[in-house]
């Protein structure tokens, strides 16, 4: 499959909800098993529930965007306008490193730079923190986070935006 040539990027819907509870679930359970332990991927993947009305509340409450193949949403990225801050990003394990997170990435930069915004910053996960330095992002140094009796270490980063890239 040529993910890129079926990918629509847009604003969620509420009908992408009960996907993007299964994005999340895979993302964390099975992108990130080289990072994280069974344990504290069970931890992380329990913090929200699996039901289409938790992620439908959440996009009230953030930005959403989605990358949506055949109409079905297989990445997304909350964004919380106020504060400039990538909440989430995750995309379906099996079209990981495809370009799918760094085109939300661009996305959101661009909607935050017009709503005026000059930096952002996310707590990015180790699976995450590679990817984002190779893209301009600036580590802030390593957090440790307690989920479900499970300590998970994070990686506190920012980035100034409108610089053009080298």
């Amino acid at each position: 499959m040529t993910a890129t040539a079926r990918i629509r990027y847009r604003q969620a819907l509420p009908r992408d909800a009960a996907d993007q509870a299964e994005v999340f679930h895979h993302a964390v359970m099975q992108g990130a098993a080289v990072h994280y332990s069974v344990a504290q991927r069970e931890a992380w993947a329990s913090v929200l529930p699996r039901e289409a009305s938790a992620w439908s509340a959440r996009q009230a409450l953030y930005t959403t965007l989605v990358a949506a193949c055949d109409g079905r949403c297989v990445g997304f990225l909350e964004i919380d306008m106020t504060r400039s801050r990538i909440e989430t990003l995750y995309v379906w394990p099996s079209l990981a490193r495809r370009g799918i997170g760094t085109t939300l990435l661009v996305h959101a930069e661009r909607a935050l730079i017009e709503q005026g915004a000059s930096r952002v910053t996310i707590d990015a996960s180790r699976v995450l923190a590679e990817a984002l330095e190779r893209r301009g992002w600036v580590s802030l140094g390593e957090e440790w986070v307690e989920r479900g009796g499970e300590s998970l270490p994070r990686i506190k980063m920012s980035k100034r935006l409108g610089v053009v890239e080298t």
